[in-house]
């Protein structure tokens, strides 16, 4: 990949269209004019995104190089400059925040919180064990709440918790990662001293079960089948926990949960298992 490009981190995008789900539950995904405002707040938010991957690569620039597939990343190998990343950074910043604020003013106010709360992250905050995760969770929910933004869409208690547990999850099994690379004797952030492997399998374990008994919830309450007019929801909770299986397999067993993104971009099993998921709700609710 381009050096430039790589410093953007597009294959980081495909997080981005947790922006479409409050319209895609509100049954509101087929109107052509909302999915229009949505598709442009995605363009400028991964924008910020990326620019926010610019700055947590140059703070990590000297630690990336000990890593061992993190030292390839443009800044920590020398193929893009610190000059040129952050005028880069300059760019993408104001592209994003135009875009977004001509959308709607609040996903422009929810995309300023993301910025800071993710530039306090990339400077201290990251170092933090257990307060990394739940940071990281909430930059999910924030997405969701940006996606609503664009057109007041109502956000349901059920949307929220259960984005901010599956965030848990995958955090803590990118953690795991992290963990098993340090008990190799490589470098990985110092965060990791506050974690080891019983730690994170055990809280693994835990979110993993409150994440299927939130969404079985979801379905079987009378709320979510008054409001979709069909009682047979709970078909999808199949897919569900097959996929938090399979997660839990490439984690657990297979050991390569470090980069959530390219799993989701490579796996065919996890990637069958989302249409599926897509496929049987499109049915039932639409």
């Amino acid at each position: 990949m381009p050096p430039y490009l790589h410093l953007l981190r597009p294959h980081q995008w495909i997080k981005n269209f947790f922006l479409y789900l409050p319209a895609f539950f509100a049954q509101r995904i087929t109107e052509g004019l909302l999915v229009g405002k949505i598709s442009l707040t995605v363009i400028g938010f991964s924008a910020i995104a990326s620019s926010v991957y610019i700055f947590n690569d140059y703070q990590d620039r000297e630690d990336d190089r000990l890593h061992p597939s993190k030292r390839n990343r443009p800044l920590a190998a020398g193929t893009v400059s610190i000059n040129s990343a952050f005028t880069l950074f300059g760019v993408l910043l104001i592209m994003g925040f135009s875009l977004l604020f001509w959308v709607s003013l609040q996903a422009g106010y929810w995309a300023l919180g993301y910025l800071f709360l993710n530039l306090a992250y990339s400077l201290f905050l990251k170092q933090i064990p257990i307060i990394d995760l739940y940071l990281i969770a909430m930059g999910f929910v924030i997405r969701i709440a940006l996606g609503a933004s664009v057109d007041a869409i109502p956000l349901s208690m059920w949307i929220i918790l259960m984005t901010f547990l599956l965030a848990l999850f995958i955090g803590l099994a990118k953690r795991r990662d992290d963990v098993s690379l340090a008990a190799e004797g490589k470098n990985v952030r110092k965060s990791i001293s506050g974690y080891n492997l019983p730690f994170i399998n055990g809280a693994m374990m835990i979110m993993a079960s409150v994440l299927i008994v939130s969404y079985i919830s979801y379905t079987i309450s009378a709320d979510t089948q008054e409001k979709f007019s069909n009682p047979y929801l709970y078909v999808t909770v199949f897919f569900v926990i097959l996929g938090i299986l399979r997660y839990m397999q490439l984690t657990l067993v297979e050991e390569r949960s470090g980069t959530p993104t390219l799993i989701l971009w490579k796996d065919r099993f996890l990637q069958l298992t989302i249409l599926g998921w897509l496929i049987s709700f499109v049915v039932l609710i639409y």
